[in-house]
C-alpha cells in the first residue's frame, strides 16, 4: 500500500476513508501515478481534468481547471480525489443514511457521474434519496445492476470492494 500514507492525509483532511481512496488507487490506476487513459483521465486516481478537476476547482472557488502535470503528481492526485468523493459525499449524495449504501453510493458515481445514479431512482434529487434510504447495501447493488446505464458499474462496487477486503 504504498499510496496509503497520503491517501490517510487526504482522508483526514477530507473525512473519506483512507482504504476506499487507496482501493480507488488500486482499481483505477494499479498505482501508477503517470497513467493517462484513453478518455485522459490522469493518475493515481484517473481524473479528468474537465469534469472532476474542473468541480474540486470550482468547489476551493479556483477558476479552471488541473494541468496533466498537476494531476500525474501523486499528493495533488490523491488530494483532488479525495476532495471530489467528499463534494458527492456532502453535495449531490447528502442524506444517504446508511454508511455501507453511501460507500457504495459514492464509488458508483466516482466511475460514472452522481446524476447517472441518482436518476436509476428518481429524476428527483430528493425523492432518489429517500429510495436509496429504504434500501440497504446488497438492495442497492443489485438495483444498480439492473438499473444503472453504465454495464462496468456494479463490477467496478465489486472492485473497489475486494480491494478494500485484501487491505
Amino acid at each position: 500500500m504504498q499510496w496509503m500514507p497520503i491517501s490517510e492525509q487526504a482522508g483526514k483532511a477530507w473525512g473519506v476513508s483512507p482504504r476506499l481512496i487507496t482501493a480507488i488507487i488500486a482499481v483505477e490506476s494499479g498505482g501508477n501515478p503517470a497513467l493517462v487513459s484513453k478518455s485522459n483521465a490522469v493518475g493515481l486516481m484517473q481524473l479528468k481534468a474537465s469534469t472532476a478537476g474542473r468541480e474540486v476547482y470550482r468547489y476551493m472557488g479556483w477558476s479552471g481547471q488541473p494541468s496533466t502535470s498537476e494531476l500525474k503528481n501523486p499528493e495533488r492526485n490523491i488530494s483532488m480525489g479525495t476532495a471530489y468523493l467528499s463534494i458527492m459525499e456532502h453535495g449531490v449524495l447528502k442524506g444517504i443514511k446508511d454508511p455501507e449504501v453511501m460507500q457504495y453510493a459514492l464509488v458508483v458515481s466516482y466511475v460514472n457521474g452522481a446524476g447517472a445514479l441518482l436518476r436509476t431512482f428518481s429524476s428527483d434529487r430528493k425523492e432518489a434519496i429517500e429510495e436509496i434510504n429504504d434500501l440497504d447495501k446488497d438492495e442497492f447493488f443489485e438495483h444498480v445492476a439492473k438499473n444503472h446505464p453504465a454495464p462496468q458499474a456494479p463490477r467496478y462496487i465489486w472492485k473497489v470492494q475486494k480491494a478494500m477486503d485484501a487491505m
